[in-house]
């Protein structure tokens, strides 16, 4: 698996350069979420806000009515905890392209509760009018600004930064309302979506040695729901389902399978692994997916769960050779 970096940082120069309604906003994190390069192209496209998250929704607001497509950039966590009235009023209530990007995700930073964002999916979900994505790998990076271009509303992207794989082909971009299946089965039904796609890539192979069918899909967009493809599949599988999030348990993915297989009187069993109801502290990303249980050998242990047998796969059967990026500068406790 190739690593690539500065996806988004690239991507957004170039996709921008025939878009002069694109305008940039940072709050005092320009390097750090990857918005450095667009400032010192298309300076006059660039507005610094510091460290004032409430100002900075209420403008990109005010800029979108003015016909602009603000796109917004800082830590997710400070989006939503900090800001929550100005995108619920100043933006998504008009319904505004607002395009709001937000950074380390869940445990991708080792800064601890103070910078992890668990809950943001569940919170921007709930928000009428919004659209809410969460990008996997370097491809839906680097293909979500054409994605999310048609959407006349606001857009909440949960993005990745810095060394992140390439694992979907760059052909196949990143669409709106469209999951990727990944593989097709009969026994266990998982979805995932954001960095936990890659860990449950990992028990792929492992799987098929012990004879183990397994419908993998990924789930890039959160809201609106792939609730009829989700029951779909749902019903295809002996077993039951598994969700896999790097976010709680609650209100994310696994509440949406949930609130799918419910509505339409599905009776499959349901694992939802991700966080359960617990802040994170503060660690590396191996180290906090593992202390977690958002590991790859966690979702084995969840599929022996639903199967009721035990498959003697271990740690060593779900690792893979990673290749780093050359002259890569990312630091994953870069603030």
């Amino acid at each position: 698996m190739v690593l690539e970096s500065r996806v988004h940082a690239r991507k957004l120069v170039e996709w921008a350069k025939d878009k002069p309604e694109v305008v940039v906003f940072s709050a005092d994190l320009t390097s750090s979420t990857e918005v450095d390069l667009f400032r010192d192209t298309y300076p006059d496209r660039f507005y610094s806000f510091g460290m004032t998250e409430q100002n900075m929704m209420s403008f990109a607001g005010g800029m979108a009515r003015e016909g602009f497509t603000p796109f917004v950039h800082t830590f997710a966590v400070f989006l939503y905890r900090r800001a929550l009235d100005q995108i619920a009023m100043s933006i998504a209530y008009p319904n505004l392209p607002v395009r709001i990007f937000g950074f380390l995700p869940g445990i991708t930073t080792p800064g601890g509760a103070t910078h992890q964002a668990i809950d943001d999916i569940a919170i921007m979900r709930a928000i009428p009018n919004m659209t809410v994505i969460e990008t996997g790998d370097a491809t839906e990076v680097e293909s979500v600004f054409d994605a999310i271009q048609p959407i006349r509303g606001p857009v909440y992207v949960r993005q990745l930064r810095g060394d992140i794989p390439r694992l979907f082909d760059p052909t196949e971009p990143l669409q709106v309302g469209k999951a990727r299946i990944l593989s097709i089965g009969s026994d266990i039904a998982l979805f995932s979506s954001g960095i936990c796609t890659e860990e449950a890539l990992k028990v792929s192979a492992a799987l098929q040695r012990v004879g183990v069918s397994m419908y993998h899909v990924h789930v890039n967009t959160l809201k609106p729901f792939h609730t009829q493809e989700v029951v779909e599949i749902a019903s295809q599988v002996a077993y039951g389902v598994i969700t896999f999030e790097n976010h709680t348990i609650i209100g994310g993915l696994g509440s949406a399978v949930a609130e799918a297989l419910a509505e339409t009187g599905l009776g499959k069993r349901l694992i939802r692994i991700g966080l359960r109801d617990t802040f994170a502290h503060g660690g590396s990303k191996t180290y906090l997916m593992k202390y977690y249980g958002l590991d790859a050998l966690t979702l084995v242990r969840s599929i022996e769960q639903l199967l009721g047998e035990t498959l003697g796969i271990d740690e060593d059967d779900v690792q893979i050779t990673v290749q780093q990026p050359i002259r890569s500068t990312s630091k994953a406790e870069d603030l």
